[in-house]
């Protein structure tokens, strides 16, 4: 795992959350990849070589192989896990909230690709649309009221609000 961006590690990385620092109310950087190795051993070794890489970074970067995400998903939020994600792709179409359901690759020549299921317009508007597709209700509430507490200007929709996302992207 380097920091030159023209060599993407592990293969398929994929970043998640736009980083900030104190004061911006952004807590942690997700970086995510799929690796069809799903043991914790190779898992845990690429989030220490990310943590030396990352040290000086004003916030934490999580770093989370999403080919285990089944694995500990119902410990992790109380919610019965998905079915094994097949992709970095599949993975973000489940992120919580279409505002947050954004992941950044590289191609072959080093061009950055974005993945966008649900455009832009939530993320510009600052609307916190839930996606109901597998996070539960718990999640998409926490979030929420968190990141409202940091940023007010936001709309949030309720759980229950029929402009939620329902099905895949």
């Amino acid at each position: 795992m380097r920091k030159d961006p023209r060599t993407p590690r592990p293969s398929q990385a994929r970043a998640g959350t736009l980083y900030g620092g104190h004061g911006t109310g952004i807590r942690d950087a997700d970086l995510f990849y799929f690796d069809p190795d799903t043991s914790w051993d190779a898992e845990d070794a690429v989030i220490r070589a990310g943590a030396v890489l990352f040290a000086d970074l004003p916030v934490p970067v999580e770093i989370r192989n999403e080919a285990r995400v089944h694995l500990w998903y119902a410990d992790h939020f109380g919610a019965p896990a998905p079915a094994a994600f097949r992709s970095c792709r599949d993975a973000v179409d489940s992120f919580a909230a279409a505002c947050c359901s954004y992941g950044l690759t590289l191609d072959a020549d080093g061009s950055p690709r974005l993945y966008a299921p649900h455009g832009y317009d939530d993320l510009f508007g600052l609307v916190v649309r839930p996606n109901r597709r597998q996070a539960p209700r718990h999640v998409h509430e926490a979030k929420a009221a968190r990141w409202q507490q940091h940023w007010p200007e936001l709309t949030v929709l309720d759980w229950a609000d029929p402009a939620g996302l329902d099905g895949a992207a």
